[in-house]
């Protein structure tokens, strides 16, 4: 049975989003991140997920066609999917075939896979305020399952104002490279995901946990590279995940 999971390489990418106080760098969008044809036409959420991606398989050295994924995010393509929405509800409304083959849930995770040419599995899911948990909870599992690597992605962009507020002001995505149980390479390791139910805020990222789900990851990662082991909370609802360091798991 597998009792941890080792952590290779990390991204945040974030629009609006503050990193003064973060311990790493929080990049935008990267444009080369899709090729030019892909991003005239893709989504700021599959464009920050790529983004985010491909920053962690560089950080972890690996590359993107090896790697099965996860990709995690509460609403997926939510601003094509509200302008299809505005569309239908016209007497005449004309759906973009472009636009409605966007507006899946798995558009990320697809594009991802036929960019790198990769034939490895890719899952989509989401899972409401837990939906950075429960991708690593499905991480886990994978593992646990099949051994080897993996990359979860979790990402959601900006909603439009009028729906779910306060969901969706800050458009975040993070991603990371896990490996299947004690990594001599590891940055760090982290334990199953489980709703323990009293893991609460923290404190200085109160407000963007609120409006972002998805940046749930930055307390695990602020964490893990400022070297703090013990439980960290992986959403509001009590999950967590017991981080160690790498030096401490492989004592």
């Amino acid at each position: 049975m597998m009792e941890r999971m080792s952590l290779l390489g990390y991204a945040v990418c974030g629009i609006g989003l503050e990193s003064d106080a973060l311990p790493f760098d929080v990049g935008g969008i990267d444009r080369d991140a899709m090729p030019a044809g892909l991003r005239r036409r893709a989504s700021e959420a599959t464009q920050l997920a790529f983004s985010a991606a491909a920053r962690a398989c560089r950080e972890a050295a690996r590359s993107p066609a090896a790697l099965p994924s996860v990709f995690a995010s509460v609403g997926g393509e939510m601003q094509v999917t509200d302008q299809l929405c505005i569309e239908l509800a016209k007497p005449e409304g004309l759906v973009s075939p472009t636009a409605f083959h966007n507006s899946v849930h798995n558009t990320a995770a697809g594009y991802w896979t036929i960019v790198h040419g990769c034939p490895e599995p890719a899952t989509a899911l989401a899972a409401g305020h837990d939906t950075f948990a429960l991708g690593l909870l499905e991480a886990w599992c994978q593992l646990s399952c099949n051994g080897g690597e993996l990359l979860v992605v979790c990402y959601d962009e900006r909603w439009p104002g009028y729906l779910a507020p306060p969901l969706g002001r800050v458009a975040v995505a993070s991603a990371m490279v896990l490996a299947a149980g004690d990594v001599p390479e590891a940055l760090a390791h982290l334990g199953k995901p489980c709703p323990i139910g009293a893991s609460g805020n923290r404190a200085e990222f109160s407000n963007l946990l609120e409006t972002a789900p998805a940046a749930w990851a930055l307390p695990l990662l602020q964490s893990a590279a400022l070297g703090e082991a013990g439980p960290v909370a992986l959403s509001g609802n009590g999950w967590v995940g017991d981080l160690l360091l790498a030096t401490s798991a492989a004592a």
